[in-house]
């Protein structure tokens, strides 16, 4: 019973410690310990189930790793489609309000308008009225 007490005392922080992120070499030993410990107190000290116990606490530390790496790679690549979207709104409202800024210039600047009138024609068989358009233009 003390073996258990101290070993769950040694084996708690650096199962914490390793999903703090201090390595996945801390968190595969932890593991296979852990495993080889439990294995061979079931199989009351028989070398080969250790072994398998071993081998079989490797791979869930490896399981925990690859859990964790993918989260990891997960929460970057949304990260960085954010950062991407947010990079493309900033580039729009300052497209906008270069327009806005351009508006304003026009208005102090010399502009005329000229009337032109359209006599009535025939397009493709369609009669079109006569109309007249607005010609802006911008000193």
């Amino acid at each position: 019973m003390k073996t258990t007490t101290s070993f769950l005392l040694l084996i708690i922080p650096a199962i914490l410690s390793g999903c703090a992120g201090a390595g996945r070499i801390i968190t595969d030993t932890v593991a296979a310990g852990g495993g080889a410990f439990a294995a061979s107190k079931l199989s009351k000290g028989n070398p080969y189930l250790t072994a398998a116990g071993a081998g079989g606490g490797l791979l869930l530390g490896e399981a925990m790793n690859f859990g964790k790496d993918s989260r990891s790679k997960k929460a970057y690549a949304e990260g960085f489609d954010k950062g991407r979207s947010d990079a493309v709104k900033q580039q729009y409202w300052v497209m906008v309000n270069q327009q806005k800024g351009a508006e304003g210039k026009a208005n102090d600047e010399n502009i005329s308008l000229f009337d032109i009138p359209l006599p009535e024609q025939r397009i493709d068989g369609v009669l079109l009225k006569p109309t007249s358009k607005v010609l802006r233009i911008e000193e």
